[in-house]
């Protein structure tokens, strides 16, 4: 039998936060837009958070405004609330 141990970013706040400071160290381009797949690839990658957390993350930092989602899905915008919880 293989335990598991639960995953750091299972609570969706750690995961919202995560993504802000992720966004907050990317340097944006053209209008403040941060390609999306620049925060997604460390956050699923280096920091092997699951696809759900990382969803469950973006939704929450863009319900509370921190992240700017395009309609699209392509780019985020790091809001100044966004930057307000990294001071």
């Amino acid at each position: 039998m293989k335990f598991v141990s639960p995953s750091r970013y299972a609570d969706p706040e750690l995961a919202a936060r995560e993504l802000v400071r992720i966004a907050a160290g990317i340097e944006p381009v053209y209008d403040n837009r941060i390609y999306i797949e620049k925060i997604n690839w460390p956050m699923l990658t280096e920091l092997k958070a699951a696809p759900a957390e990382y969803k469950a993350g973006l939704d929450l930092a863009v319900a509370r405004g921190w992240l700017w989602l395009h309609e699209s899905g392509t780019y985020v915008r790091l809001t100044e609330a966004g930057k307000a919880i990294l001071a």
